[in-house]
């Protein structure tokens, strides 16, 4: 059985590999949808962009690994940071790694995310990191056709039949104590602003939720209030549901290390 890797926590490392694990854990979640999908076109669909996360997050993996042995003396690449690290190393939002849900839960966490990450992409062609802001122009134009995609299904399933409304309400509600963490900043955001990396994350916050508002409106559903309660997926604190997914994403390359096709 292959031994797990330790990545060195630096503030950068940290927050490359908080958006990477979000884009990594997202995709795997979306990838659950292949051969399940509720029509082909849409079966079809979520696996796209469930590829389109995947590759993001390679990229920000192999960036990742090679900062780390410029910081560390110790690089890694892609796979080892996708599939070697413990479940604790993982910085991706505990909203990522739910499981996937009905149709509508997986809409409206689509939607959630990808007005995110489209946010935290714009923001980031501005990187003082070339490579990040290289990966940003590319990501971004994916993230806009998620986002839409998410939105469009959105205003159908709210504004279709009661029971498509029911699940989306229900799915909203789920959602809502996880979106606290998209928004809370710590010393990885102000390490990462003062040198230019990226942008604080609570910096997203009022342009997210004004986009959220718009597309829901228009959907004839709410936000719901926010909560107490608040998840730490990005420091490593996961919930039950990822020991899990990481158990059936890491099996083979635990199994047969270094295996190949």
């Amino acid at each position: 059985m292959q031994a797990s890797i330790q990545m060195p926590g630096t503030p950068e490392l940290d927050y490359l590999l908080r958006l990477a694990d979000t884009c990594l854990i997202s995709g795997q979640r979306l990838g659950e949808w292949c051969g399940h999908g509720p029509i082909l076109e849409e079966d079809i669909a979520l696996s796209n962009m469930a590829l389109d996360l995947i590759g993001q997050a390679r990229a920000l993996l192999t960036l990742a690994g090679q900062r780390s042995g410029q910081i560390c003396g110790k690089g890694f690449d892609e796979d080892q940071l996708a599939f070697l690290r413990d479940e604790g190393a993982y910085r991706n939002p505990t909203l990522a790694e739910l499981p996937r849900g009905d149709f509508a839960f997986t809409i409206l966490r689509n939607l959630v995310l990808s007005t995110w990450l489209k946010l935290i992409w714009e923001r980031l062609r501005d990187s003082s990191n070339a490579e990040l802001a290289a990966i940003a122009g590319k990501a971004l134009k994916e993230a806009r056709y998620h986002q839409q995609h998410a939105a469009d299904w959105a205003v159908r399933l709210g504004d279709g039949t009661e029971e498509s409304r029911r699940r989306c309400e229900a799915a909203l509600e789920q959602i809502a104590p996880y979106l606290a963490e998209l928004f809370e900043d710590d010393a990885v955001d102000a390490a990462a602003q003062a040198v230019g990396l990226g942008p604080a994350w609570s910096s997203l916050r009022e342009p997210w939720l004004a986009e959220m508002r718009e597309v829901l409106s228009e959907a004839g559903l709410t936000l719901p209030e926010s909560t107490k309660f608040r998840s730490t997926g990005k420091v490593g604190r996961h919930s039950e549901h990822m020991g899990y997914l990481l158990a059936e994403m890491q099996y083979l390359q635990r199994a047969y290390p270094g295996g190949a096709w």
